[in-house]
């Protein structure tokens, strides 16, 4: 995978938010088709790592690379527009809407009549939505369906059927298996695999360190805001990512 040209890199990312550096010197590649864990305790700097990648932040110093080309991210619809899409730990869904309101959700497909007025195409959103699903192996057969009406990782994974509805080419993922039991967890990561198989680069945040070891290819540890280790996951054990998080020094994988 190192032969791989990277689709995401970024070098020396540092961000502060007024005295509080949040995030120092931060360098990591991903490639196409790789999941790579991210994790450290709570303030080590996860979320403002991506926030940055979603464009809600802007880094203070560094570079972003899509491609192999610099980039800036402006905004949260340029992170989009450059297929780097988010799924987030509370649910961006809208539990009172059924399946397909929310996979369309501000992005829905209209008809214009005689350039007059607009009407949504919804027999068209439903089949998409269908296909979507299905082709995901989500286990939700109506796209008529209340959102609310679903278990916890039926709806995770509308979530992440909503994330990739429009072809990401990375997807970022805040702790997608929090709250939900080992069944649906792990539906939830056999879901990750199939993304993976797709090519599609995904970043992986979580505080279920077992769950790493079931996706992931690699994991970067964050510490205070600095990156202090990225470890092979084949390489490594829970023990090892421990000692990193909280006591070791930088152990590196690339």
């Amino acid at each position: 995978m190192q032969n791989t040209p990277a689709r995401l890199s970024l070098s020396g990312i540092t961000k502060y938010f007024g005295g509080v550096r949040a995030l120092h010197d931060v360098s990591f590649d991903l490639h196409a088709g790789e999941i790579l864990g991210l994790v450290g305790d709570n303030g080590a700097g996860k979320s403002t790592l991506l926030k940055v990648l979603t464009g809600a932040h802007k880094p203070d110093r560094g570079e972003i690379y899509f491609d192999g080309t610099a980039i800036k991210i402006h905004d949260p619809r340029h992170s989009r527009e450059l297929g780097i899409e988010m799924v987030y730990q509370h649910l961006a869904l809208c539990r009172n809407l059924d399946v397909t309101s929310n996979l369309f959700l501000g992005r829905e497909l209209c008809r214009s009549f005689f350039g007059l007025f607009n009407l949504l195409s919804r027999r068209v959103m439903d089949k998409m939505a269908v296909d979507t699903l299905r082709g995901l192996n989500i286990d939700v057969h109506n796209p008529r369906e209340v959102v609310n009406n679903l278990s916890g990782g039926q709806q995770q994974a509308v979530a992440i059927g909503k994330a990739i509805r429009f072809e990401p080419r990375t997807l970022l993922l805040d702790e997608p298996t929090a709250n939900l039991a080992v069944k649906e967890a792990n539906r939830v990561l056999d879901l990750m695999l199939r993304l993976k198989a797709n090519g599609i680069s995904q970043i992986f945040v979580t505080h279920r360190l077992q769950d790493l070891f079931k996706v992931t290819d690699r994991i970067l540890v964050l510490r205070n805001g600095e990156r202090v280790g990225c470890v092979l996951t084949s390489e490594t054990t829970e023990e090892e990512l421990v000692k990193l998080m909280f006591i070791a020094e930088a152990k590196r994988a690339g």
